[in-house]
């Protein structure tokens, strides 16, 4: 009986244990209301054509979807934001990785083309980046291996690369099975977020459309269009097939400005300035209150363009103004009325007794994460 007694001791023990292993793994996912949670930093972004305000594509900790049909050029425009992301300056003024630096390391991973292709790939970076060879690119051609054998040796690399900033899959479909398996679609998308999160790093990921629509391919591109920060698509012109343009589909912060490039005679993609992208209708609309807080700040600002103080009927006025604009949802009186609120709470905006008019509370996000409180700064810089 004593060792009965001791054996059912041990077992309960070892339940007790468990459940209080799952315990502390649940308390470190809490998010309380008052806790420092900061701005994720901006990975990748790109300039609005008619001002010096930035737009972000992603940020560190999430990961982006390029979906396009097949031969619309989505490798090019992967290796232009490589390029970027290994520490090139401003590309055509437009594209930029404004946290880059020379020891910021990107791995870069072909599961489609050949080596011989996939050398002239990295070439093509080395070139748009003036470097000759770059010692913090990394690149590996995968698709001689299995399934299992990609997904083991990427995440490997990910786990073990010193300053890790960025990783490019050109081929996420090539670590299933079959796009319509949903198990493994959910495993990958699953990864994706883990490793960006756990490493705070961003990840470009392509995957084809399915060839009669816009939507990308199977159960995965499903997947993938959820969780991803940002969805790109990327088409070729329908009047001039030699441009190809970049567009948001879907979008967690602000959305973009469509934009085209062509490639030129030495094979390297150039952005087209003043070319106009058809608009089309966005599958999925941002919220006014779902913005970043870069972006909600730059919706404040652009609502006081050309004067310094505004009246609260005025100011919800020109936020609505802004707000349809840049068609973004929530241009209804009581969003408005909730960013006001929460404005003023953060201190970007100044009001300084009721009644009196509004004034913006500083030029500058830089520095601020959310749930921060912003003391007034007028004379901080203006944000990138």
């Amino acid at each position: 009986m004593g060792a009965r007694k001791l054996f059912l001791n041990k077992i309960e023990q070892e339940a007790f244990n468990e459940e209080d292993e799952l315990s502390i793994e649940l308390e470190s996912c809490r998010i309380l209301p008052f806790g420092n949670y900061s701005t994720p930093e901006v990975a990748w972004e790109i300039k609005d054509s008619e001002s010096d305000n930035y737009t972000t594509l992603g940020t560190n900790g999430n990961f982006t979807l390029v979906k396009g049909k097949a031969k619309s050029r989505k490798s090019f425009f992967i290796n232009l934001a490589i390029s970027k992301a290994i520490g090139g300056t401003l590309f055509n003024n437009r594209l930029r990785c404004p946290l880059q630096k020379g020891e910021s390391v990107v791995l870069y991973f072909d599961t489609e083309q050949s080596k011989h292709h996939v050398q002239l790939s990295v070439k093509r970076i080395c070139s748009q980046s003036k470097t000759e060879a770059p010692t913090n690119l990394k690149t590996y051609g995968l698709r001689s291996r299995n399934i299992e054998s990609r997904l083991e040796l990427i995440e490997h690399s990910i786990s073990t690369t010193s300053n890790l900033s960025f990783v490019v899959i050109d081929g996420i479909k090539d670590l299933v099975t079959s796009v319509n398996d949903e198990r493994e679609s959910s495993m990958v998308a699953s990864k994706l977020l883990e490793w960006s999160e756990k490493h705070n790093i961003h990840i470009i990921v392509v995957l084809h459309e399915n060839p009669s629509s816009d939507k990308a391919r199977g159960h995965l591109g499903t997947e993938l269009v959820n969780k991803a920060e940002t969805t790109i698509t990327i088409e070729l012109d329908r009047k001039d097939n030699t441009i190809s343009t970049v567009s948001p589909f879907s979008c967690r912060n602000m959305s973009f400005e469509p934009f085209a490039f062509r490639i030129d005679d030495n094979g390297i993609p150039q952005i087209i300035e003043d070319y106009a992208v058809a608009k089309k209708a966005s599958k999925i609309k941002v919220s006014l209150l779902d913005l970043s807080d870069d972006d909600k700040f730059i919706i404040l600002q652009d609502a006081f363009k050309g004067v310094t103080e505004l009246g609260y009927s005025h100011l919800v006025l020109a936020i609505q103004s802004v707000v349809e604009a840049k068609d973004i949802q929530g241009k209804g009186e009581k969003k408005v009325k909730e960013l006001i609120t929460k404005s003023k709470i953060q201190g970007w905006l100044i009001q300084e007794s009721q009644g009196k008019p509004y004034k913006l509370g500083f030029t500058s996000m830089q520095g601020h994460g959310a749930g921060d409180y912003i003391s007034p700064c007028p004379t901080a810089p203006v944000h990138r």
